[in-house]
């Protein structure tokens, strides 16, 4: 794997944002918390440094140990990790008087600025912090101000070391590309290589390399990660692949039998095997949604094991995961800040005795997507909407019942072919509905009924990392109500959520 920019996350929201802008820029990047920095550094271009929700000032707030990087690798440090760099050397940092946050434009440019090359006064920057820096630390040099903020960026003179109070990674810094740009390309000098075709062809080296001539289990899921990642082995290791496709009881309405045919003619090696029984049986009675998760990663390790056992010599299992997954399931404040564990993320039990493979584990999933359409899978396939690992089972809340998934069955199948038919699946992220705890009366027939309600969710966005609502036309949502109302047995009320991510998550579980 290229490293060449490394990204110290100090628990900002944004974090996951610079690693997005930096790889649009078709350069690699990974991200890791800032206790605990890869153990060799120095196959690294340049590196970035986070903002925080911490004051600098704070006894809480993130130390770093920096020696490795400061004068040594071309450094942006931005927000937090700009007045981190100002309060310990030799700046000084203090509170603003009024919070800088929201909208801001240059005022002052400093001539003859690599870093802010074809970017000039009045342009738009996002600030989102309440310190600020009064004074620059020893040896830095002002290269930008807003009206309000007179160090709205520095240099440290005899160093690539570059400091703003801005976020340049948010769509609201209109520049912010740009800057980044010119930090990483024009004054760090990285290389702007890390396309699909590239990603591809570094891939499949590597897999034919760390698998050998052995054979490898891979869990098909119907979906766009699972689906590119047994291509990407199937084109590293052919007929060493044994796909197994799964029916949890969980999917939506005749998906086990439509994604089986979908995968016929790719040249995969797919085997289908419903254990739905299995997992509806080791979810009852459950309410709480990480038992749920939980059980769900287990009985999924026990029928992969079952099966892998049928494969003479298996010593791989494959998975899908992707970077969202990897990065929610870690914290630089441990597992306790932990938003909600990933069945495919955290390694096998002991008892299974299957090495992990995971090809798409750095991958955002628009990346996924690209790698998708550079190896020719169907368009149609690759435009599916992201679909949890565990099912349905997080999209009804309470404890599992065959009837209940039934119902969420048929409600799902009306929203999601009704988006198809009105043309409006393509232009969401991510669609399905949540059968809701709750009952409440109504009408229907001029008897009175008692019966559930179900939320409607659809959101738009790049990678799931943040994510807003769609604004559905009314007439759509009016007809969405009226055929699930009518056709689906059980249900008499429809809600629509229009939460975006943050604060709430996409899914309610």
């Amino acid at each position: 794997m290229q490293h060449n920019v490394l990204i110290l996350d100090f628990g900002s929201q944004y974090t996951q944002l610079i690693a997005r802008r930096v790889r649009e820029l078709n350069i690699y990047c990974e991200i890791y918390p800032y206790n605990n920095l890869p153990e060799d550094i120095s196959n690294f271009r340049a590196v970035i440094l986070s903002g925080s929700p911490f004051s600098v000032r704070s006894e809480e707030a993130p130390h770093p140990d920096l020696s490795e990087i400061k004068g040594k690798i071309p450094t942006l440090a931005v927000c937090y990790g700009a007045q981190y760099l100002a309060h310990f050397g030799g700046g000084n940092v203090a509170p603003s008087n009024t919070r800088e946050y929201g909208r801001a434009n240059l005022s002052y440019v400093k001539d003859g600025e690599v870093f802010f090359e074809s970017i000039h006064e009045g342009s738009q920057v996002w600030m989102s912090h309440s310190d600020t820096i009064k004074e620059l630390p020893t040896g830095g040099v002002r290269i930008a101000s807003t009206h309000d903020v007179a160090n709205a960026a520095y240099r440290i003179e005899g160093e690539e070391t570059y400091a703003i109070q801005f976020h340049p990674e948010v769509y609201h810094s209109t520049d912010g590309k740009q800057l980044l740009e010119n930090f990483l390309v024009k004054i760090a000098g990285v290389e702007q290589s890390w396309t699909p075709d590239n990603f591809v062809d570094m891939t499949v080296a590597e897999l034919k390399e760390k698998v050998g001539k052995e054979k490898v289990v891979l869990g098909l899921s119907g979906g766009v990660d699972s689906t590119v990642a047994a291509v990407l082995l199937n084109k590293a290791i052919g007929n060493q692949l044994y796909c197994i496709f799964v029916n949890n009881g969980l999917l939506r309405k005749n998906e086990f039998q439509s994604v089986l045919d979908q995968y016929e003619g790719m040249g995969l090696n797919v085997k289908g095997v419903d254990a739905s029984a299995r997992f509806l049986d080791a979810l009852a009675g459950i309410s709480d949604p990480e038992e749920k998760r939980k059980t769900i990663g287990r009985v999924f390790i026990e029928v992969f094991d079952d099966e892998s056992h049928k494969i003479e010599d298996a010593k791989w299992l494959g998975q899908g995961t992707i970077y969202p997954d990897v990065i929610e399931s870690i914290s630089v404040n441990g597992p306790s800040a932990t938003i909600k564990s990933h069945h495919n993320v955290g390694g096998l039990p002991d008892f299974m005795k299957l090495k992990v493979v995971e090809p798409l584990r750095m991958l955002f999933k628009d990346e996924v997507r690209r790698v998708g359409a550079s190896m020719g899978i169907d368009p149609e396939l690759l435009g599916r909407h992201p679909f949890p690992g565990p099912g349905l089972a997080i999209r009804i809340l309470g404890d599992i019942t065959p009837e209940k998934v039934s119902i969420l069955q048929e409600v799902d199948s009306v929203f999601i072919n009704g988006l198809k038919s009105w043309g409006l699946y393509d232009s969401v992220w991510q669609a399905g509905a949540i059968l809701l705890p709750v009952n409440s009366v109504g009408v229907m027939g001029d008897e009175r009924t008692y019966e559930k309600c179900v939320a409607l969710r659809a959101v738009e966005s790049t990678d799931g990392m943040t994510a807003d609502w769609v604004h559905l036309p009314y007439d759509f949502l009016q007809k969405m109500s009226n055929e699930i109302i009518n056709k689906v047995k059980g249900v008499n009320r429809v809600v629509y959520d229009i939460s975006s991510k943050p604060p709430a998550t996409i899914e309610w579980e």
